[in-house]
Order: C-alpha cells, then sequence, then structure tokens
C-alpha cells in the first residue's frame, strides 16, 4: 500500500502543523485524573481546540468540525500527536459517542450534543461495564423503564472512564424481562442528575482514572435515548468498532512511540546487540502496520462501508504492540528506567506508559473475547 497525499491534504496538515506549533502547550498539563485543577486544564485545552475548529474534524460545521473525512482526520492525528499535545480528555465523548451520535443520533440531539462536545462544555464518561458484565457486555442488568416521557434508570456501572470529574456518561440499560442481546437501550444521563452517586477506583499508581456509578430511581428524558428502544446492542457494536478500530487510538499515537524507541536505541543502543537492533525495528514496522491497516479501514468507511468484526483484529494489535513498544524501551534503559521514570531527563516515561499499556488488552473488550468475536464472526469458526 502507497500513500499518497492530494494538494489539499498536504494543504491541511501544514495548516495543522502551523497552528499546533502555535498553540500547544510547551509544558506538559497536570494529570486530568488525579485532580479537578488538572481536569479544568484539559477542558481548557479542548475550548482552544474548539477555537480553531480543530475539536473534531470530521464533523459538519454546525456541529464544530470542519467537515473533513477520516483519512484528513488521521493527517490531523499525525500532527497532533507529532507535537506532543495534550491526551485528549473528551475521548470517550468526541472519538466514541461522536461517530455513534452522527449515525443514530436525531438532528435535535446532534444538535444538542456535539457542539457542547466539541466545545468542551460537556465532557463525557463511558459506563457500560458492570460487576458481573465487563467484555460480556450482553450481560448487563442495570435497568430502564419509561415512565410518561422520562426513562427511570436503577443499577451500578464500573470502570467507568473519565467519571470520576466528567459531566455526562453514555450507558447501556435493560428492559426488565429481557434477556442477553434483547431489550437494550443506550441511555445518556448526566452525573449530577439526583440519584446518581460516583465512586472513584485508584489504579495501582494511585491515579483515579475510573469509577463506579451507582444509579438509584435516576430520571432522564426518554429524549436522552440513542436510537430506537431495544436497538441498544446495534448501537453499541457501532460505538465499539470506533473504540477497537479507529478512533480510540490512532495510529500516530504508536507511530510516535516507535520513533522515540528508535531514538533511545540510538542512544544508548551501541553495545545491546542485534536482538534487541531487531526488537526495535520490528516496533517500527508494526506501527507502519497498524497505520496503513486503519488508512485502508478510513478509506473504506468514507467510500460509505461500515466497521465490522474485523475491528477486534486491529484492537489485538494495537494493545499487544504498544506492550512491546514499552517494554522494549525498558530493556534498553535498564535500571535507569525506574530511575527516569518521573525525571525530565529525555528517558523517563517509559515505565508508567509500560505500566499503563499492561491494561490494553483488557479495556475496550477484553483480547480474549476479540480472539472469540474473530473466530465466530471473521473465519466462521463453530462455537464451543
Amino acid at each position: 500500500m502507497k500513500l499518497e497525499y492530494t494538494p489539499a491534504q498536504q494543504a491541511l496538515r501544514a495548516e495543522a502543523r502551523a497552528w499546533l506549533e502555535a498553540h500547544a502547550p510547551t509544558t506538559a498539563l497536570s494529570s486530568f485524573d488525579l485532580t479537578r485543577e488538572g481536569f479544568e486544564a484539559h477542558r481548557q485545552w479542548e475550548r482552544t481546540l474548539d477555537s480553531g475548529r480543530w475539536g473534531m474534524v470530521t464533523w459538519p460545521a454546525e456541529y464544530g468540525g470542519r467537515g473533513l473525512c477520516l483519512i484528513e482526520w488521521l493527517i490531523f492525528e499525525e500532527e497532533y500527536y507529532r507535537a506532543d499535545a495534550p491526551v485528549r480528555v473528551n475521548q470517550n465523548g468526541i472519538f466514541l459517542l461522536g461517530p455513534t451520535l452522527m449515525e443514530f443520533g436525531t438532528p435535535e440531539q446532534k444538535a444538542r450534543f456535539l457542539p457542547a462536545m466539541a466545545r468542551g462544555d460537556e465532557i463525557w464518561a463511558q459506563a457500560w461495564s458492570e460487576p458481573q458484565a465487563g467484555s460480556d457486555l450482553a450481560a448487563v442488568s442495570s435497568t430502564v423503564v419509561q415512565d410518561g416521557d422520562d426513562y427511570v434508570l436503577n443499577g451500578q456501572k464500573i470502570w467507568s472512564s473519565r467519571a470520576v470529574f466528567a459531566d455526562w456518561a453514555f450507558g447501556l440499560f435493560r428492559a426488565p424481562g429481557s434477556a442477553r442481546h434483547q431489550g437494550l437501550s443506550l441511555i445518556l444521563f448526566p452525573l449530577t442528575a439526583p440519584g446518581v452517586k460516583v465512586r472513584p477506583i485508584e489504579r495501582m499508581d494511585g491515579e483515579k482514572v475510573f469509577a463506579e456509578i451507582f444509579l438509584d430511581e435516576v430520571r432522564v428524558p426518554a429524549f436522552n435515548r440513542l436510537g430506537e428502544e431495544g436497538q441498544g446492542w446495534e448501537v453499541c457494536m457501532s460505538t465499539a468498532g470506533f473504540e477497537r478500530g479507529l478512533m480510540l487510538r490512532s495510529p500516530a499515537r504508536y507511530q510516535q512511540a516507535a520513533q522515540r524507541l528508535v531514538k533511545l536505541f540510538k542512544a544508548r543502543g551501541c553495545d545491546l546487540g542485534q536482538g534487541m537492533r531487531d526488537a526495535v525495528v520490528q516496533h517500527w514496522m508494526d506501527a507502519d502496520a497498524y497505520a496503513l491497516s486503519v488508512y485502508e479501514m478510513a478509506s473504506r468507511l468514507d467510500a460509505g462501508g461500515k466497521i465490522g468484526p474485523e475491528s477486534s483484529t486491529n484492537k489485538i494489535f494495537w494493545s499487544e504492540l504498544d506492550i512491546g513498544l514499552q517494554r522494549t524501551g525498558l530493556e534498553i534503559l535498564g535500571p535507569l528506567a525506574e530511575l527516569a521514570a518521573h525525571q525530565d531527563t529525555g528517558l523517563g516515561g517509559w515505565l508508567d506508559d509500560y505500566l499503563f499499556s499492561l491494561a490494553g488488552p483488557i479495556y475496550a473488550g477484553s483480547n480474549e473475547i476479540q480472539r472469540n468475536i474473530i473466530s465466530e464472526r471473521v473465519l466462521g469458526l463453530p462455537r464451543r
């Protein structure tokens, strides 16, 4: 596969690079998981992006975007990571819920939620998993009952990313008496609504990346249902396709990590041997292969196609690529990895990134479940 960019795409790259060089923070923002101040600093960055109409470039102009295609989004992402710009605090909204709203939302829902999402006025959490329903999303038991013009929500969600400080969440709820894939609806609800309780969950490094959400007779307008009643499984599978196969982890993330790895090897690899050199080269090629795969998927979607179960292959690939990249960085550094972890030495960050990468095969659907999906829905193998 050979990538060739049009003059218009090359001009977009130049515009994005110039804007990001002028506006991206020159020092790292505080973590958006540890403190409200860090969270709000990232929210302000979302607003800065929106001021240049870079919040989500694929959305129509009336929703805060530029009406660009997915290929052009990938170009912007490459420039975004090149500029070392902040991690997107609203990634659950703009990369997951936003595209799903585009596909299933009514014009009124798009007008209500997308501009506020692009501006960073409303930051979103994902509320799918439950204590007895993690990768098996069809096992959710939280309920939704219609009462006049409202829905009443009850249940518990867990491992909800960004929920500690977020404003809204999107969750999957079940009509009482239904089972498995039937009777599910995707409901949007404010985390400040009466009856909602959010309890942070600390990660091993102390960061409160996730939270439990308890819902007790929470009332939301029926307007907040995305898609038809009972269509929740189809809606969520569309969201999961964007999460696993396209938008949650853009190729630029791993291409930049591969470049850092090469730079680290050149700085310290004079006596590390051919085996380490081969590992670095393999990670570089894998990052490039993932980018080409996503470019192919984006081209297919821009031509009117849909994301199918093959998105599970991408999810497995990027999550295991991430672990390999970070582990090799640690091997190159040796004992220095821990000493440099939190120092501004140019060598730091590898240990923190490695610890985070270990969660990759679990979130967005565990890799074991993704392999089952591939075997059954892609390869057509019998279910055992």
